[in-house]
């Protein structure tokens, strides 16, 4: 019998049978079904089989965590069931269909507004330092420090920080006014049209030569007068939409449709000179005249009301809603519309009451997952999930901690949102105000403005305790002898009593071991697995390691070894073991499988062996990006056989085979 025949037939039986599955694929380390009906999936029985790590479900796709064997599990796994596998493509279009309308609408959301986050991370971080260097009065008129009856700020009182806070306006402005580029092209690359149209078309939304959005209430007659355009028949006054979300993914949909329609119809041979003149156009007219001030009368709309709910008579009770709820929206892929509610909210108020409630919740999330560390303090294999998921939530990535622990024993999740709901209604009970979006965790009180400071410091602590005293007085019910550890170390003890003592003359071990280094494997910044954006790597289920955000464009061996994984479909990733048995993976982006290669070449061969620095692979960031992928790649120890007492370098920037950044005696 092959090696994963049986664990095969068995994942078959738990995944609902073969007549529940519509599609099955693979990547490099991940099984991945799309299923009829995912309540047949016995999720806890799968993660019991010897060779699964853990399950995800992500995009419509139940994924079953494997490793570096999964192209001779998938193969067992067909062999067994009967099931022909399909193409990614294949596979990820029948996920779509497998989910509903809202669904694959919050997906298509979370796909254009991902790529901006880090925009509005840095801008919302840079709009409250600006506000603690010149809108709080730290001094009084005699220059002293008088937080009570100040009269005057930092950048008041020195001029390198008046400098610095109008310069860094510079920044704040092209990210919050000139959010409409961004968006539109995010939409345009997520579509599959040509992004720099959707550029051009964002820069007509907040061209200079238009009138200010943010200026149209305290316009004068002779401001209208002279931003009006007459066309004899018709005339308008011509609107910037500096920050307006809706308006802005209105106006690029119609120019993504008219993309499409005209690459429909037109002869190739005059495609490149009709198309765009024929899209870009009369998308610009359609925005202006039509979608554009459709979207910014919704975009208000939509605003306005949540606004209402913050600070409404009922604002504890919207905000205790919303507390308890947003844990799970975020696991559905609904939690997405926040991120255009927040915006729309800064553009129109310049401060939003919304995110701080879902950094909260992300605290809360967080700190449910620290109860279980202690809960599980001697469950070493749970723990390996544990701390990284509670240090990246804390940080403001959720997932590792809702998908890989708090979902899968339910009560953490459960005593999470309670915490969250309390912390939530404490904060919109005193109105704390964020100045943008930040980072969703501890940190994201660098982004509140400076006179909620203490408010918000008492809410993040209202979201540490509740969640962390609930989850430890109900795991300690909840949780079995086998979940804490406790039982597997009664059996080993209970194991070593039983032994034969070891004999006098036991050989004796064999010679220490030396110090190894791995080398960096392609060049860029070295950060902790923790910081990779995908939950299961970062929740350290593949293995330890570190991830390094590209700089370069090649993949090099870290060490000498032999090739043992490649992907010939997609070539994203190879699988590498040294001498003496550590397996090692390289795996360049997240959910760069589905790009099919395009952007990618490998070198190489499975079974070749290989010298340090040899070239193993070649991406191209730039097409990575207009997929929508990140470039982020993980450089994982996925087995450490003989070698022990591993290091990772992190906070540094690497050269391809140069640079060390993993060491280990072995």
């Amino acid at each position: 019998m092959a090696k994963y025949t049986e664990d095969a037939a068995k994942l078959l039986d738990l995944v609902g049978g073969k007549e529940n599955i519509s599609a099955v694929t693979h990547c490099m380390t991940r099984m991945r079904f799309v299923l009829v009906d995912e309540g047949k999936a016995d999720v806890a029985a799968i993660e019991e089989l010897p060779a699964a790590k853990g399950t995800f479900t992500q995009a419509g796709q139940f994924q079953v965590i494997i490793g570096n064997d999964v192209a001779d599990f998938y193969q067992e796994f067909t062999k067994v069931s009967g099931i022909e596998g399909v193409s990614k493509e294949a596979a990820k279009a029948a996920a779509g269909a497998n989910q509903n309308p809202l669904q694959r609408a919050m997906g298509v959301l979370g796909e254009i507004f991902a790529p901006l986050i880090p925009a509005l991370i840095c801008g919302g971080l840079i709009l409250g330092f600006r506000n603690i260097i010149g809108e709080v009065n730290f001094f009084n008129d005699a220059g002293a420090f008088d937080l009570e009856h100040g009269t005057k700020s930092i950048a008041d009182m020195w001029v390198f920080w008046n400098g610095m806070y109008s310069f860094l306006w510079v920044i704040g402005e092209a990210v919050f006014h000139m959010l409409p580029v961004g968006i539109c092209w995010s939409v345009t690359r997520k579509m599959g049209t040509t992004p720099i149209l959707g550029i051009i078309l964002g820069l007509t939304l907040v061209s200079p030569q238009l009138l200010n959005g943010f200026s149209v209430a305290g316009a004068s007659a002779e401001d209208i007068a002279a931003h009006t355009y007459d066309f004899g028949f018709y005339s308008f006054v011509g609107t910037g939409y500096q920050g307006q979300v809706i308006a802005s993914l209105m106006a690029a949909f119609v120019l993504v449709g008219l993309e499409k329609f005209f690459t429909k119809v037109t002869p190739d041979v005059v495609r490149m000179i009709v198309v765009p003149f024929m899209s870009l156009v009369p998308a610009v007219f359609i925005a202006h005249l039509v979608v554009g001030p459709i979207g910014w009368a919704i975009g208000d709309a939509i605003a306005n009301a949540v606004s209402w709910g913050l600070a409404s008579d009922v604002r504890v009770l919207f905000a205790a809603l919303f507390g308890l709820l947003y844990a799970p929206l975020v696991m559905t892929g609904l939690h997405h519309m926040t991120n255009a509610i927040d915006s729309q909210m800064v553009s129109i108020y310049e401060y939003t009451t919304l995110w701080p409630m879902i950094a909260l919740s992300n605290i809360a999330q967080g700190s449910a997952v620290l109860a279980m560390i202690v809960l599980q303090k001697r469950n070493e294999r749970a723990q390996q999930v544990n701390i990284p998921a509670c240090i990246s939530c804390y940080l403001g990535v959720t997932e590792p901690a809702l998908f890989g622990v708090n979902l899968k024993y339910k009560f953490p999740l459960v005593c999470g949102m309670i915490g969250s709901a309390c912390a939530a209604m404490v904060c919109t009970g005193f109105g704390v105000k964020a100045l943008s979006i930040g980072v969703g965790g501890l940190p994201g009180i660098l982004s509140i403005m400076f006179n909620y400071w203490g408010i918000f410091a008492l809410c993040m602590l209202i979201a540490i305790v509740v969640p962390f005293v609930l989850t430890l007085i109900v795991g300690k019910r909840q949780l079995s002898g086998a979940d804490r550890g406790i039982a597997k170390i009664e059996a080993a003890a209970e194991s070593a009593t039983d032994a034969e003592p070891a004999s006098a003359s036991a050989p004796a071990a064999s010679a220490e071991p030396c110090e190894q280094a791995l080398l960096a494997p392609l060049a860029g910044r070295v950060m902790p697995i923790t910081e990779m954006p995908d939950p299961m790597f970062a929740s350290k289920v593949m293995g330890d390691g570190v991830c390094i955000e590209p700089s370069g464009d090649t993949v090099v061996a870290p060490a000498d070894c032999t090739v043992t994984v490649t992907m010939p479909a997609s070539n994203h990733a190879v699988g590498l073991t040294l001498d003496n048995g550590v397996e090692l993976l390289i795996h360049v982006g997240i959910d760069t499988v589905d790009m099919g290669g395009d952007g990618f070449a490998c070198f190489v061969n499975q079974g070749d062996k290989v010298k340090a620095g040899t070239k193993l692979l070649t991406f191209d960031t730039e097409k990575i990006a207009a997929a929508g992928h990140p470039a982020t790649t993980a450089f994982i120890v996925a087995s450490t056989a003989d070698a022990t007492d591993f290091e990772f370098a992190s906070g540094m920037d690497a050269a391809e085979g140069q640079t060390p950044v993993i060491t280990y005696r072995g």
